[in-house]
């Protein structure tokens, strides 16, 4: 592909949040393809295994970096980490500590201006890719038939985040809706505005699962893999998700910052609409001896719809891959790490 793009192999990209679960995996990509990454962590000890474990031969040539970021969005936090890269993936996010919007919102939104400031000032920059969230445009409810297009957006969430206290904790997962939701608005009342001299996408993941890199992946919040497999049912509250294979999710950053022709756009990182207990099916299937929780009672399917189109080309183009990974091949690609580390 190296003919066809205008970010050759060898030029620098910076990745926010590289020890994340997504992040990860798109510096794994990246690095395979032969580009070099500046990763940016808030805490480099703790990120050691990036640079000294998996990914040791990049950075001992020199083709993996890390640099200390530790307030997204503090003003000019980006401006060092981006001198002389040529693209960005900020797929780092501040999640809401609790109910109260004032200490997730405005810092979320922050962070996607001040990475843009900085861009926007760094004339290598030739592309930038936002990663949001499906929940930027839905709540991808059960009995919720919004056919999602380029213009849907969740403004519910933003109104139901600034009603008045109490900021209970149920409230959490609507901040970190609303949260998406401005951050990505945000991003493109900038682009409308500023005009900026390089391309702009975002990725809009559903449920992300599939392999992790690291212990700590399985342990994020939404992961619910692990959760399945060890029989924890608090964290599975969802009546129905539309999982994404995080290797697919990867994928389609590296597509839209790499590819010319990908621009201004929203790109689904969808996959098998699905329930937890299709996991466990799976699970069953793939681990007979164990002995799995049983199905749990109210769970149903997601009746959001999207236009895939445009994902499937780039999957198709940039791996030669027709169309999502399957539920099952997501779920065996999890299980040996799983298993290892949750004997």
């Amino acid at each position: 592909m190296a003919d066809s793009v205008t970010i050759p192999p060898g030029s620098w990209i910076l990745v926010t949040g590289a020890n994340g679960f997504v992040a990860s995996h798109t510096v794994k990509q990246l690095l395979e393809r032969g580009y070099k990454v500046r990763g940016t962590v808030r805490d480099l000890e703790k990120s050691s295994w990036l640079v000294q474990g998996i990914f040791k031969s990049y950075a001992d040539r020199g083709d993996l970096e890390l640099v200390e970021v530790q307030d997204l969005a503090a003003e000019n936090a980006f401006d060092a980490a981006i001198k002389g890269v040529s693209a960005v993936a900020h797929i780092a996010t501040i999640l809401p500590p609790d109910g109260d919007p004032h200490k997730a919102i405005p810092l979320v939104v922050s962070g996607v201006t001040s990475i843009l400031e900085a861009a926007i000032k760094e004339p290598s920059v030739k592309s930038f890719v936002y990663t949001s969230s499906v929940v930027a445009q839905s709540f991808c409810s059960p009995g919720d038939h919004t056919r999602i297009d380029q213009d849907t957006w969740n403004d519910k969430a933003i109104e139901l985040a600034w009603a008045p206290p109490p900021y209970t904790p149920e409230r959490t997962f609507i901040v970190y809706m609303a949260s998406k939701t401005a951050a990505e608005k945000a991003l493109w009342k900038f682009v409308d505005e500023r005009k900026p001299h390089f391309r702009v996408n975002a990725v809009l993941p559903f449920t992300i699962i599939g392999e992790p890199l690291n212990q700590k992946h399985a342990e994020t919040p939404f992961y619910f893999v692990k959760d399945v497999y060890e029989g924890n049912t608090g964290p599975l509250m969802h009546p129905a998700i539309v999982h994404n294979d995080v290797k697919d999710c990867a994928l389609l950053h590296v597509a839209a910052v790499l590819d010319p022709e990908v621009k201004n756009s929203r790109l689904p990182a969808w996959g098998e609409y699905c329930n937890f207990n299709d996991m466990l099916a799976i699970m069953r299937k793939l681990v007979p001896e164990r002995k799995f929780m049983d199905d749990l009672p109210g769970l149903s399917r997601v009746d959001v719809t999207t236009d895939y189109t445009q994902a499937f080309a780039l999957l198709e183009k940039w791996a030669g891959q027709k169309g999502w990974k399957t539920l099952e091949e997501t779920i065996a690609d999890s299980l040996p790490k799983i298993q290892k580390w949750y004997p």
